[in-house]
């Protein structure tokens, strides 16, 4: 494994094994006929941090591995998962230490991770693989310090199959089309961000985003947001946070702006990935730093950021994941961002609002709603 943020106190880089119980695809259901019947799977991650203030983990993790390449030789696979990571060790278990833990400063953190999967078939049963992935483990500024870990891993191990003819107990179901291309989201969100490591304080923070999705095929969609945030410690006079200026004017707490938006559906499980500028960011005039272009003096609205692996920028970064609890409701999760420095995590509720096509209404009918079994109206 290597790290981009763990080198100071661990060069030779993390290590661990992992354990996962995979279910490959029943083809009884609409979203793995979209997919081209994936494969889903829970994994158990058992890392060594490297050093003793860095400590070890376990990340336990849904993940889902999308078919690319298939061959008779080989298989390549998209991996997807996220879930907790659990540690031993953390900044405030570390203080009498001569270089404390400042990656971590809680014992739970979000665990996010991607990669490419190999597998080369030796016999029905047994197949060796070879992973090649990233992953990033942090509790996204809801306590300081929170540097987090963005590891690129590899490793080699073996997949047996139990019941090796369980995909041909079943005979495959063929799925329509989603009904609707067009879809209007409407989402309100909100958490708690922690301003400093030395300050004990916890801010609201709240989010709230309209956008219009067009799906492009069943499993994607793409489209256009507007987002208005809110962020009580930015400025507070109750902080002694250095990097920005105070201020009782709580509309310079705010910002928003307009986002590039991308779902990719699951099932009940749909994936965000959000990039967006800000159009109005008075929070750009608050920054309490001697910046190498504008100085201590106000910035344009597309300002230059001083560095890489600042937590400041003109543009944003929203990714996460949402679930459909009932027809067209979804409780999600997002990060936040600024370039890859995590602001905040947020928990929100949502609804969506598809637009049934024209070729498939039936009467009055002009909205699609989330049924059990939908597709046998189609």
């Amino acid at each position: 494994m290597k790290s981009s943020n763990l080198e100071e106190i661990n060069p030779n880089g993390p290590a661990g094994i992992h354990f996962g119980i995979e279910f490959p695809s029943t083809q009884q259901r609409p979203w793995q006929q979209y997919l081209n019947n994936p494969t889903v799977g829970l994994g158990i991650s058992y890392i060594d941090l490297g050093e003793k203030v860095m400590g070890k983990a376990i990340a336990m993790y849904p993940y889902i591995m999308i078919n690319g390449v298939r061959s008779e030789h080989f298989n390549l696979k998209v991996k997807i998962g996220s879930g907790l990571g659990v540690l031993n060790e953390n900044y405030y278990t570390t203080l009498d230490e001569p270089t404390p833990n400042k990656t971590f400063s809680t014992r739970i953190n979000a665990y996010l991770t991607a990669g490419l999967n190999l597998e080369f078939p030796i016999t029905r049963n047994l197949t060796i693989n070879g992973e090649l992935g990233f992953f990033h483990m942090s509790n996204g500024r809801m306590k300081e310090p929170n540097k987090g870990a963005n590891v690129l891993y590899g490793g080699v191990g073996i997949t047996t199959t139990i019941n090796p003819d369980a995909d041909n107990e079943r005979t495959p179901i063929e799925f329509p089309n989603l009904p609707y291309k067009w879809s209007i989201n409407i989402t309100a969100s909100s958490g708690i961000h922690a301003a400093d490591q030395s300050d004990p304080h916890r801010f609201p923070i709240f989010t709230l985003h309209v956008g219009a999705i067009y799906s492009t095929c069943n499993w994607h969609g793409i489209g256009i947001g507007a987002d208005l945030f809110y962020n009580d410690a930015i400025g507070n006079p109750e902080t002694n946070r250095g990097m920005y200026r105070t201020t009782t004017e709580r509309w310079r707490r705010m910002r928003g702006g307009i986002s590039l938006n991308n779902e990719f559906k699951f099932g009940n499980f749909t994936a965000l990935v959000d990039w967006g500028v800000y159009l109005f960011n008075p929070v750009r005039n608050l920054y309490d730093n001697d910046h190498p272009i504008y100085g201590y003096g106000p910035r344009p609205l597309f300002y230059k950021s001083t560095e890489v692996g600042v937590n400041e920028a003109f543009h944003y970064i929203r990714f996460g994941v949402k679930y459909r609890i009932y027809d067209n409701i979804y409780l999600q999760a997002l990060a936040k961002t600024h370039l890859h420095i995590c602001e905040l995590i947020e928990f929100g509720i949502s609804y969506q609002i598809p637009f049934i096509k024209r070729g498939y209404r039936k009467g009055d009918k002009r909205i699609f709603h989330h049924k059990k079994g939908w597709w046998k109206e189609w």
